[in-house]
């Protein structure tokens, strides 16, 4: 009876991971389409290329190197263990329904490749417009072939910040990733948007900002809904196990609140807009949905339904200010990524002691500060010594004609002219 019982438990739970792993995966569609329509129309095929292009580049070095820094292991040369079903029977002894999640490490490799997708796809939308392709495909490799791993080491890998401290022994809690998915992605797209520089007729002399509108807001309404929807998947996931009636309830309460978390965001996001320009600014409202979305990642398994929506509602305000005060400062970011995950991505992380009483606010101060120097510090590096090496803006009258035919060879919508 036990043997049954361990088996319905890992066929449950492993079949659960791999579905969550699958909508965190169309995330990256719902990453390319938020992009496609947020850049111009001359630059379009080039953002798609790099996002596919990117989450292959993720899968493989995350299978060659990067779990195994992160987690350890010995299969291959990453860290995947694929159990026979006797041999997890024995691991799970004495666990059963009403112990820990057992699964197939197959599966859990499979989930967390595709956050560190997410990861670099925050990268690709703020360094948007005017970055080299390849030089972005050598960053890809690097941030997840390594500094994405060692940073997930000391968080989700439990071990100790270069062998000077463990987050989780002073009260760091980051359940699905606001800092070490989120806010990491955003640290290395600020590096390299420093670095890079500002787009052509972006600012003035003077002080001036230019807006430079997208070229297709339906494909970034449709990205943004792709998105919600695979964050499900995303937090939901993150739960590790549906086994048993009490971690269902807790699956169920993920749900719901990333959800109104979400709503919360969109809500926020627009009326803030609405006094702000006096317009309802549509960019705004997507923006204000996903930073609702990434507040609850730190924590949302504990706040009540309308707690999540008042944290939403919170993240929904603070990004439309942010991506004002980014502009205002000359930080060039298309699709305003920065501001989405890495400010939101701060205050999700500030929220959790609020509801978690295992968190505690130094423990989650430490661990943002660790986790942003390490990836912004590393990527900066890795983006001066591109630059120095290949080079990463492509030329003035290339970034004029557009970086589809310059780097791609071609353009997405070809019956018509280039803007």
């Amino acid at each position: 009876m036990e043997n049954q019982i361990y088996q319905l438990q890992y066929a449950i739970d492993t079949f659960y991971f791999l579905m969550c792993g699958a909508l965190v995966m169309w995330m990256a569609a719902g990453f390319a389409m938020l992009e496609a329509g947020l850049v111009r129309s001359k630059n379009t095929t080039e953002i798609l290329t790099k996002n596919v292009a990117l989450f292959a580049i993720a899968c493989i070095m995350y299978l060659m190197t990067g779990y195994a820094i992160m987690y350890g292991g010995n299969w291959m040369l990453s860290g995947i263990e694929i159990l026979s079903l006797e041999n997890v029977l024995v691991e799970s002894a004495g666990k059963g329904f009403e112990g820990d999640a057992v699964y197939s490490g197959a599966s859990d490799f499979f989930f967390q490749v595709v956050f560190v997708a997410t990861a670099m796809s925050i990268v690709s939308g703020a360094v948007a417009e005017r970055m080299k392709l390849w030089s972005f495909l050598a960053f890809a490799v690097v941030l997840t072939g390594f500094i994405y791993p060692l940073e997930g080491s000391w968080t989700w890998g439990g071990k100790d910040v270069f062998g000077l401290y463990n987050l989780d022994d002073l009260g760091f809690s980051d359940f699905a990733g606001s800092g070490i998915v989120h806010m990491a992605g955003a640290a290395a797209a600020l590096a390299g948007v420093l670095v890079l520089g500002a787009r052509k007729g972006k600012y003035g002399p003077n002080g001036q900002v230019y807006a430079i509108p997208g070229a297709n807001l339906p494909l970034a309404t449709l990205g943004t809904f792709i998105l919600w929807m695979g964050w499900f998947g995303f937090n939901g996931g993150s739960v590790l196990k549906l086994g048993d009636a009490a971690n269902a309830h807790t699956v169920s309460m993920v749900f719901v609140n990333t959800n109104t978390a979400a709503a919360g965001g969109a809500i926020a996001a627009l009326i803030a807009a609405r006094i702000l320009f006096g317009k309802a600014d549509l960019t705004m409202l997507l923006n204000g949905a996903l930073a609702g979305l990434v507040a609850i990642t730190a924590e949302p398994a504990t706040p009540t339904a309308l707690q999540a929506t008042l944290f939403g509602m919170i993240a929904g305000v603070i990004v439309v200010f942010s991506i004002i005060t980014l502009d205002k400062l000359r930080i060039d970011d298309p699709v305003g990524a920065i501001s989405v995950h890495g400010v939101i991505g701060v205050l999700g992380l500030m929220l959790v002691p609020l509801t978690n009483k295992d968190a505690t606010m130094s423990g989650q101060i430490i661990g943002a500060v660790t986790i942003f120097l390490w990836v912004f510090s590393a990527s900066l590096m890795v983006w001066y010594l591109l630059k120095w090496v290949t080079g990463i803006r492509v030329s003035e009258d290339e970034e004029q004609e557009g970086v589809d035919l310059a780097e791609c060879g071609m353009e997405a919508y070809p019956e018509f002219m280039s803007n």
